[in-house]
């Protein structure tokens, strides 16, 4: 699935056509209430980008048409917004007793998280830096820049929290600092290298700040 955001109309396309179950130019016409040129020009988008697939429909001796599904990337981009899932989901994982359990649960998370990570820096051939790292996580809409230390490596800045209702205890005042951790371990995955946390909103800094070791993991 492509990083860049996805357009308001073209959700709109691909909602259309899961509707649909599928759909041609002329379905999605009526459905939209929009010309077919602009339905080609979305269908060419999201066909590029692997949102949709097509299927060639051959009758007598006329010109193809063409009748469109989506793809799993393109049922992704179309599903409901998730983030009441992954809050409910996070509340229930951070209500469990056994800490070793939770513990798993929250490394395994991170692990899986930094390798989706890993992945894209790779495929970019990008080597793993933390500008191409800042990249990928502004493609998400997460607000990063990176930061230049006079003498030192280049610092991950996180603008703004990317989860704010994860960092509160279950009072709803209390700061929690899993989430932070969690971060520590993504990035660390992302990068290959140790990742620390060296400043952060909790305790009053104007940002949260990410430091890359400069040596690989063994």
């Amino acid at each position: 699935m492509p990083d860049k955001p996805l357009r308001a109309i073209d959700r709109d396309l691909l909602i259309a056509v899961r509707r649909l179950g599928a759909a041609g130019i002329g379905d999605l016409t009526q459905s939209l209430g929009v010309t077919a040129t602009a339905i080609r020009q979305r269908i060419d988008r999201l066909y590029a980008d692997g949102l949709l697939d097509r299927e060639k429909i051959v009758a007598g001796r006329g010109r193809p048409t063409y009748r469109y599904r989506l793809t799993m990337d393109g049922q992704t981009a179309a599903g409901a917004k998730t983030s009441d899932l992954a809050t409910a989901l996070w509340q229930e994982v951070m209500s469990i007793e056994d800490e070793q359990i939770r513990q798993q649960i929250l490394s395994g998370v991170a692990v899986r998280m930094g390798s989706r990570f890993a992945a894209e820096l790779s495929a970019s051939g990008s080597g793993g830096s933390v500008q191409q790292l800042s990249a990928v996580m502004s493609a998400r809409d997460v607000a990063v820049a990176t930061v230049d230390v006079p003498g030192g490596l280049p610092v991950l800045d996180i603008e703004s929290c990317p989860y704010p209702a994860l960092t509160s205890g279950q009072d709803g005042q209390t700061a929690d600092r899993t989430m932070c951790k969690l971060e520590e371990a993504m990035f660390s995955e992302a990068l290959g290298r140790p990742v620390h946390l060296s400043s952060c909103r909790l305790d009053g800094d104007d940002c949260c700040q990410f430091t890359a070791s400069e040596h690989s993991e063994a």
